[in-house]
């Protein structure tokens, strides 16, 4: 029976015998995070008989696999023993055409177990085609020990068999296969989903005839930001032979398979082994037709922060997806002036053929408000996963227009963000990437007035293209203050490989001054590249003694900084600064001893399982005591990936002359402004002027509103993944994630000559709604399972500095509100004429424990 090597003999099927397997199918889809849910449960049993039509001297067999008496069950929520027993499956009525379709036999090319072709009626439904696929998938196999690449119900996958005595087990690399591409997902991983299957098959074969299979697999599949969220599919089938053979049809006589499929009866096409995709029909989605009818006595609450208004905005994408164009220009056309943003943002969103079409006819440049076009060309910036055609509407949009300073700023930047991202897709090679590139850099080159530099600059950081270093490298060295310091901070966009020993040495260069003497925030942000790109030791060292020669705000920042990477476990320096630090030279009282305030901190806000987020405020200071620069930054990192997920600088340059200190030799006197810069997940939005000048200065002192600026204010579409999970039973679950985030942002800045008062405000509000689902297609029964998360959250980060005395007064709070919270879990099942729907919520309010030492910092004011 077994060769040398534990091998099993070639398997067959002999002429003139029918073979009867009983077959089962068990599939069940449960909500990992609440056990107590009844999930969704089918089972399926048959007769299959199978027979051999044809046979060649290769020993290719043409096989006819036929199914008898399916019987479906489920479980009906009705049926559930009150101690959480399941009671008597309900059987599962099949439709009359259902039934004929599964008797229609099929047909296989087969070779000792391997399944060359398989061959059916393609006007078959797919549900149905699919099963046939499963229940062949089994007769995929191989009788020897080995890796090898199969193509079954799954896909083309890897798969690997070991051989002992009469069994083969087979293990199949579900994330290896290749399947006909049903899907998308946002381009950073944070946002996307985490999927884990597994599946393994136990073949039983005796005197060279298959007599049993047991195939198992699982999937769990959760939002990576939150796998306890998650929901587990498990799928059993089963074969084995019935009874003894018995006297079956003899063969045909053919010279060819060909020939002997033509001679059989009815239409037999050759079909791919991979299911095929099958799209669920929406009955209850709401439809963008239907809402028109009803648009004006309609008029949604827009406030951005609260979770409805994010359940609103992803009910509109999903309107806008399956609508036509001219619905969509009509709702652009008809909404009024309080809900055209959002409106504009979910079709923006969407980005199907039509919505966007619809843009483009809607939007005009020249005519519409600047804060409606902003409005739009943030919502390009932000897209999870954009396509080549809405970069092409904002350059088509762009070019050659007179446009508002604020709408043309805002443009580059969203061309910049755009392709950064189709980059990130491996769409590079689009005609629309290369032109948005050239447009850039073009204009980059023309660009007479330094703000318009920056703009194009920080729009690269955006890009983050390999091939712009060069560029930047030559602007960071060679050009004026602000924009050495944009080209710096484009720079630090790049992830750690794409910071070159070239890059290194020109930031070496800027921070030691070798070749002209650089402003103090363009020095200590080239220090930075050089502590957080993976840094040499070298580096560190020379950082670190060269902070003895710096003025004292300005040492005391950089060695807070080298200190802070210490406690930070995620920071990449931290291994190489606790190596330095055991050296004595380094680690001593004469370095370390620097008494300025300015400072530099990070540290965990939030850690599960899954996701850290942190908070970093840095903050230098003036030698008088003013506040010269602020950056409050909030990381995610999850599954190694990070995203800048906020960070908000403020800058107040030129108050050197009015405090009456001196500037640096060699260093430019830079003029008197103040502003904000923001980065909001990875994307580098439009700087803010608080004031520019003296006499702008006065003027803000004198006629200033009191109302604080908004940063940005809107909706996005933050997670927006969809999945076919095709199983080997040849049914299939389509997974299904999405996640708005609502925003409203606003920073203020008050100074207060005759107080000697700086104030700093940023206030953040915001919503986030999830909504994730498993949808199961079956002949017999469809299935849904769903979880809906939403949280409200508010943030406010003040600062107050009086610097009329010595030393400078400073506080520092970060308030944050109790966060409401609320989860639904959901079951819908349909099998025939029955349906049912079971939800579970659960709901509370929770509190981030922040960090002790962020306590003692935000929350202390030092006097």
């Amino acid at each position: 029976m077994s060769t040398a090597k534990g091998d099993l003999q070639l398997l067959s099927f002999q002429p003139r015998t029918l073979y009867q397997y009983r077959y089962a199918l068990d599939v069940q889809l449960d909500h990992t995070s609440a056990p107590s849910l009844q999930g969704a449960w089918l089972r399926a049993e048959a007769l299959v008989q199978l027979h051999r039509l044809w046979r060649d001297q290769d020993r290719e067999e043409l096989l006819q696999l036929q199914v008898h008496n399916l019987k479906a069950q489920h479980e009906p929520e009705e049926e559930r023993n009150q101690d959480g027993t399941r009671g008597p499956p309900a059987e599962i009525a099949l439709s009359q055409e259902s039934q004929a379709e599964l008797q229609q036999p099929v047909f296989i090319s087969w070779t000792s177990g391997k399944v060359k072709a398989f061959y059916g009626n393609e006007a078959e439904s797919i549900l149905i085609s699919n099963l046939k696929r499963g229940i062949v998938s089994l007769l995929q196999l191989q009788p020897h020990a080995g890796t090898a690449v199969e193509e079954d119900a799954s896909g083309s996958c890897q798969v690997t068999y070991t051989v002992s005595n009469h069994s083969i087990t087979k293990t199949k690399d579900l994330l290896s296969c290749i399947k006909p591409n049903a899907g998308f997902t946002s381009i950073n991983k944070i946002f996307g989903l985490k999927w884990q299957p597994t599946s393994r098959s136990q073949y039983m074969v005796k005197n060279n005839l298959l007599q049993s299979v047991l195939a198992e697999e699982t999937h769990v599949v959760s939002p990576a930001l939150k796998s306890t969220t998650g929901i587990k599919i498990s799928s059993r089938q089963q074969l084995q032979l019935a009874s003894p053979p018995i006297p079956g049809p003899a063969e045909v006589a053919a010279q060819s398979l060909e020939d002997a499929l033509a001679g059989l009866k009815g239409q037999h096409q050759p079909l791919g082994m991979a299911s095929l995709p099958f799209r669920r029909v929406c009955i209850q989605c709401p439809s963008l037709r239907a809402y028109l009818k009803a648009f004006d006595s309609q008029r949604l609450k827009m406030d951005t922060s609260k979770a409805s208004t994010t359940w609103q905005f992803q009910r509109f994408i999903q309107m806008l997806r399956s609508a036509k164009k001219r619905d969509v220009l009509q709702l652009l056309r008809r909404a009024p002036e309080e809900m055209l943003p959002f409106i504009m943002e979910a079709a923006v969103a969407a980005q199907s053929v039509a919505s966007l079409a619809a843009l483009s006819d809607f939007l005009d440049f020249n005519k519409k408000p600047n804060s409606l076009l902003e409005k739009f060309l943030y919502a390009a910036a932000f897209s999870p996963q954009p396509s080549g055609q809405l970069l092409r509407l904002v350059l088509d949009k762009l070019d050659g227009k007179q446009l508002a300073p604020e709408v043309q700023e805002t443009g580059i930047l969203a061309m910049g963000s755009l392709i950064g991202r189709l980059c990130q897709q491996k769409l590079c090679g689009l005609q629309e990437v290369e032109r948005g590139v050239e447009t850039i850099l073009r204009s980059l080159r023309d660009a007479e007035e330094e703000s318009e530099v920056v703009i194009y600059l920080l729009a690269l950081g955006n890009a983050a293209l390999p091939e712009t270093i060069p560029t930047l490298l030559d602007h960071a060295e060679e050009g004026p203050t602000m924009a050495a310091t944009a080209a710096i901070s484009a720079l630090r966009r790049f992830p750690a490989q794409h910071i070159s020993s070239k890059v290194k040495q020109a930031m070496r260069r800027i921070f030691h001054k070798k070749r002209k003497s650089c402003e103090k925030t363009c020095r200590l942000a080239a220090a930075e590249i050089l502590l957080d790109k993976e840094p040499l030791p070298m580096d560190v060292i020379n950082i670190l003694l060269a902070a003895n020669e710096l003025e004292t705000e300005m040492a005391t920042f950089l060695l807070l900084k080298v200190q802070n990477s210490l406690y930070a476990h995620h920071h990449p320096a931290r291994k190489i600064m606790k190596d330095i630090m055991g050296d004595p030279r380094i680690n001593n009282y004469n370095l370390f001893s620097k008494a300025g305030i300015s400072s530099s901190f990070s540290g965990p806000l939030t850690v599960t399982r899954d996701l850290v987020s942190t908070f970093g405020l840095d903050l230098l200071f003036l030698e008088g005591g003013f506040l010269r620069k602020s950056v409050s930054d909030f990381s995610l990192l999850s599954h190694e990936q990070q995203l800048h997920a906020a960070q908000v600088t403020i800058e107040a340059q030129g108050m050197e002359s009015m405090l009456g200190e001196n500037v640096l030799e060699g260093e430019e006197e830079p003029e008197l402004m103040a502003g904000m810069s923001a980065i909001f997940f990875d994307v580098q939005l439009r700087p803010i002027i608080f004031f520019q000048g003296y006499t702008d200065l006065m003027a803000k002192v004198l006629l200033s509103s009191g109302e604080p600026t908004s940063v940005v204010k809107g909706n996005l579409l933050l997670m927006d993944h969809h999945q076919v999970i095709p199983l080997q039973s040849g049914f299939q679950v389509a997974i299904k994630l999405q996640g708005g985030l609502g925003l409203d942002i606003a920073a203020d800045m008050d100074v207060s000559i005759w107080e000697q008062e700086l104030k700093t405000s940023i206030n953040a509000r915001g919503s986030l709604a999830i909504d994730f689902q498993a949808e199961l297609d079956s002949p017999f029964l469809q299935a849904t399972l769903r979880s809906q998360t939403e949280v409200e959250t508010s943030v406010q980060f003040d600062t107050m500095l009086r610097f009329s005395s010595s030393p400078v007064l400073m506080c520092l709070q970060l308030r944050e509100e109790q966060i409401p919270y609320r989860e639904i879990f959901t079951v819908s099942k349909s099998a025939g004429s029955q349906s049912s729907t079971t939800r579970k919520g659960r709901q509370g309010k929770k509190i981030h424990q922040a960090n002790s030492k962020v306590c003692n910092l935000l929350l202390t004011a030092e006097e």
